[in-house]
């Protein structure tokens, strides 16, 4: 496993909370958002598959115009950390909410990453300190805050709750995976990786649950839908994931995942913004624990 020397640690600290997270996190929050836009419109499955497509199309050309590099002796290892990370995740999370899944309760279940990620620290040689311990703590109970006036428990299944479930592990042992085994690629060339291996799976369930054909006929070609496919390949597949690989490979895991402790409230502020959500006194009580969190975890020691 790469080491990093404890000078390149604490540098890579001290700017954990400059504006390339905060703008990953921004771009990672905009995720429910598109699935309120686009789900309507196409089954949730098939809309990966135009995800994963998409992608493709941005991305293919341009590496082999630029000629990136590709990697050596790491190309399996990518694949696995791209299934996990992409293809588990965005399966879970999208059926899950297609489902009937209340998106505060999914987003409140997929919030345990951070906590999760800590106890598995030490798989990769990481140590979770005292405060970082008090800040996930915080964190997850921000998270709540924000999230409890949203949850409905009308129509919830256990299918649902289990989609969610396999999202939360799938993401973590991504991460923990990506973290261990193949931290540094090249941006360009390991995203054709992860997204292609992600599209090898996705199709053929695709085919088979939804009955997906060539002429898509399920996917209805609404602007709003068009809108939300586009934002999902550019800012969601290609921007917050090569945000995402950046973080991953300049600091600790733990530090990376307790960033998605901030995703609930900042997609309630986006939901309130766009569409008049509600957004009451006590989810500000929880942004403000969870950023308190984010802040103990992240902040190098004296």
């Amino acid at each position: 496993m790469t080491t990093t020397s404890p000078s390149s640690r604490s540098a890579a600290r001290a700017s954990f909370l400059s504006p390339l997270p905060l703008f990953f996190v921004l771009l990672w929050s905009s995720g429910f958002i598109v699935a309120k836009f686009g789900l309507p419109y196409a089954p949730p499955l098939t809309f990966l598959v135009l995800r994963f497509l998409g992608v493709l199309v941005f991305l293919l050309p341009a590496v082999l115009v630029l000629r990136a590099p590709w990697p050596h002796g790491r190309i399996v290892h990518i694949a696995l950390a791209g299934l996990l990370v992409q293809a588990g995740y965005l399966i879970g999370v999208w059926c899950a909410i297609k489902q009937g899944m209340p998106a505060g309760l999914s987003a409140l279940i997929v919030g345990m990453q951070p906590i999760l990620t800590a106890l598995s620290a030490r798989l990769i040689g990481e140590r979770v300190r005292p405060r970082q311990w008090l800040g996930l703590a915080f964190g997850l109970g921000g998270v709540a805050l924000v999230v409890a006036a949203k949850i409905r428990l009308v129509g919830l299944t256990v299918p649902a709750i289990l989609l969610c479930v396999l999202a939360l592990l799938s993401i973590t042992a991504g991460t923990l995976y990506q973290k261990r085994y193949c931290a540094q690629f090249d941006l360009r060339t390991g995203t054709v990786i992860q997204f292609s291996a992600s599209l090898l799976l996705v199709l053929p369930l695709a085919i088979w649950l939804e009955g997906l054909g060539p002429d898509f006929a399920a996917v209805q070609w609404t602007p709003r839908f068009l809108l939300a496919l586009l934002w999902s390949v550019l800012g969601l597949s290609i921007g917050a994931i090569f945000l995402l690989f950046a973080l991953i490979r300049r600091s600790h895991a733990t530090e990376v995942t307790s960033l998605m402790y901030l995703t609930p409230p900042t997609t309630a502020v986006m939901a309130w913004l766009m569409f008049g959500e509600a957004f009451n006194s006590l989810g500000i009580l929880g942004m403000v624990l969870a950023v308190t969190g984010v802040i103990f975890v992240v902040k190098k020691p004296n």
